[in-house]
């Protein structure tokens, strides 16, 4: 039912830049370990050629995907249609993470209209997939929540950075997270 693509062409990144949601998922290689799927908005993704797509890693309380790309580089981004026709898309890659501030991040943020970002996922994809999407229910997106920036800019750059060294570390995990 579902087709196998060789590269995002001009109808799925059309089809991609609709989307308001996206899951990313990745997992430690201990068998011992937590999978994490975390849920994204906020126009964080990006599609940077037919086989490269990157998304905005923005502050928060759970560092797990940065953790478990830095062990091992596997990764998965889904999105599904939650309006109009049903449709659900994996891109399934190795993802590099980029720290604010390093030199691969200072490249890649320009491409990005958003401030206070901790990190940039860059992921080379290995496989694009679709599959119907037909038990997937309908919603209406109503408007992105303010919550995150909000609190964002309510930061200074000191206050930011003690947030993340108490609870960006490690992964549940104990994996390293930021240093």
């Amino acid at each position: 039912m579902g087709d196998v693509f060789p590269s995002i062409d001009e109808k799925l990144s059309s089809w991609i830049q609709k989307q308001q949601l996206f899951f990313v998922s990745t997992a430690p290689l201990s068998d011992s370990g937590l999978i994490n799927c975390s849920p994204k908005g906020l126009d964080s993704f990006r599609i940077l050629d037919p086989n490269t797509v990157a998304y905005a890693d923005f502050n928060g309380s759970g560092i797990e995907t940065a953790a478990h790309l830095q062990e091992n580089g596997r990764i998965l981004i889904m999105f599904c249609a939650l309006e109009g026709a049903p449709k659900i898309l994996r891109l399934h890659g190795v993802a590099e993470y980029h720290r604010a501030g390093s030199a691969e991040f200072d490249q890649l943020q320009p491409g990005f209209d958003i401030q206070d970002l901790r990190g940039i996922v860059k992921i080379e994809l290995k496989r694009i997939s679709d599959s119907c999407g037909y038990g997937v229910p309908k919603f209406k997106f109503v408007e992105e929540r303010p919550t995150l920036p909000k609190w964002c800019d309510s930061k200074t750059p000191d206050q930011m950075a003690a947030y993340q060294q108490k609870h960006n570390r490690q992964s549940v995990d104990g994996l390293p997270g930021l240093d």
